[in-house]
């Protein structure tokens, strides 16, 4: 798929989601630059898509660090994903783990931004 169309995709899918949920607000996790800049870019143009679709729907916007969501959901900054998945799953009284790292990332992003005192998710 063409760049512009995915991620034309990924902003009309959230500001649909943003639309059907109404949600308070929208939380993300800040891009980790590593090895790979092809990557990097790429996960930062659909972190771009997602944050204009929330800005365009007035919903405010709270981004944490990978360390700093860690910390939050297994009491560790370094934690490794097979951790995140256990502490998503044992959290969220989940029957079995999130099927991906994904999965487990994006639930452990939200288990912050709620357990986020109220000022940092004002401000995020």
């Amino acid at each position: 798929m063409r760049p512009e169309l995915r991620l034309k995709t990924i902003y009309d899918t959230v500001a649909d989601l943003i639309d059907q949920f109404d949600p308070d607000g929208v939380a993300i996790e800040e891009s980790f630059v590593g090895a790979d800049a092809r990557t990097a870019l790429s996960v930062g143009q659909a972190r771009g898509a997602v944050l204009v679709a929330a800005a365009n729907a007035g919903v405010a916007c709270a981004e944490y660090a990978p360390a700093h969501v860690k910390q939050a959901v297994c009491g560790y900054g370094r934690a490794e994903k097979a951790q995140v998945q256990r502490m998503v799953q044992a959290m969220l009284r989940l029957k079995a783990p999130p099927a991906s790292s994904h999965e487990a990332d994006a639930l452990a992003v939200a288990i912050c931004h709620a357990m986020a005192p109220p000022l940092l998710q004002a401000v995020g």
